[in-house]
């Protein structure tokens, strides 16, 4: 392991009692496992044979004393710059030190399910929402062995002037994100989109119409519908 502790937080057992794949939920910033597991029943409808972890980020959030965060934004993003998008570029490229920093504990998470359930890297998938989109993405292009997907919400790509030396693999990914977010703006997953299919990356954007920061019923079929695919 290359963090001194492993991630936990509420998980759902395959339904079926066997697991052959995973998904992990990663949360948003002041937010904890708990706001995510909830997606699991809905996604374990079609895929009964998946077990699903929605750990907890590594820190505590400095600006929700119940929540968690997996890097600061008071430290890379004070201004809340990503808000508005002409300065979000600058905000976004500052917050990737922070993710760079964290995304050790996504690793070794990773490694952690693939070691506990005898399953390959294909048969692991990432989802997250908002600063958990942003572990997702900065994590799982940068692993040797390709996971079977990223479905990423209402997030962001950090980095991207650095992200093209970085890459080590290159799994499919859907992003879903809302036209009236007012947290991270939709043109964040449009640049994203831009970014990631620059480098060879599989990747299909929705927008969806009126959202703000948040899941909806047509992100949660369109997550099913991207797991059942990858995970065959």
């Amino acid at each position: 392991m290359s963090t001194e502790t492993l991630l936990s937080g509420p998980t759902l057992p395959a339904a079926s009692g066997t697991t052959k794949s995973v998904v992990i939920l990663l949360h948003g910033y002041g937010a904890d496992g708990n706001d995510l597991i909830g997606l699991a029943p809905h996604l374990a409808r079609k895929l009964p044979d998946t077990a699903f972890y929605s750990p907890n980020a590594p820190y505590p959030c400095e600006m929700s004393p119940f929540g968690r965060q997996w890097f600061s934004l008071a430290e890379y993003d004070p201004e809340f710059l990503r808000r508005a998008p002409e300065t979000m570029s600058g905000a976004l490229k500052a917050m990737a030190q922070g993710a760079a920093k964290s995304a050790a504990y996504v690793d070794d998470f990773i490694d952690h399910v693939m070691k506990t359930h005898g399953v390959t890297a294909d048969r692991v998938a990432l989802l997250g929402f908002s600063q958990g989109t942003m572990m997702a993405f900065q994590s799982a292009p940068r692993r040797q062995d390709q996971i079977a997907g990223v479905i990423g919400f209402s997030g962001a790509l950090l980095g991207e002037d650095a992200f093209a030396a970085e890459i080590k693999s290159r799994p499919p990914m859907v992003l879903v994100h809302g036209t009236a977010d007012p947290v991270v703006p939709i043109e964040a997953s449009r640049l994203a989109k831009e970014t990631l299919s620059a480098n060879g990356i599989d990747v299909a954007l929705h927008e969806r119409a009126g959202l703000q920061h948040g899941i909806d019923e047509e992100g949660i079929m369109l997550a099913s519908k991207f797991l059942k695919t990858h995970f065959g």
